[in-house]
């Protein structure tokens, strides 16, 4: 019996939605360099699939991974947690 890996999901603040259903979805994180003990912050920037066009800028949304959309969509919406004022 074969069973699939969880998919990564990831939480994340929308900085666009110019695009017909995708949005741009950043996460930040702070990493600390191994030698010299500092932080720095490391953004990594996602192509999410919103079917409904519903996010808009400044949305708090959770996000898992997919199969490829296209060239850089390999992700979806899966929820929205904070709607932005």
């Amino acid at each position: 019996m074969n069973q699939r890996n969880f998919r990564k999901e990831r939480i994340g603040i929308v900085v666009s939605n110019k695009m017909n259903k995708t949005i741009i979805v950043v996460n930040n994180r702070k990493i600390k360099h191994h030698i010299y003990k500092k932080f720095t912050n490391k953004i990594t920037k996602y192509y999410v699939h919103d079917e409904t066009n519903m996010s808009n800028e400044g949305d708090i949304v959770r996000i898992m991974e997919t199969r490829p959309l296209s060239k850089n969509k390999r992700w979806r919406l899966v929820e929205t947690i904070v709607k932005a004022k």
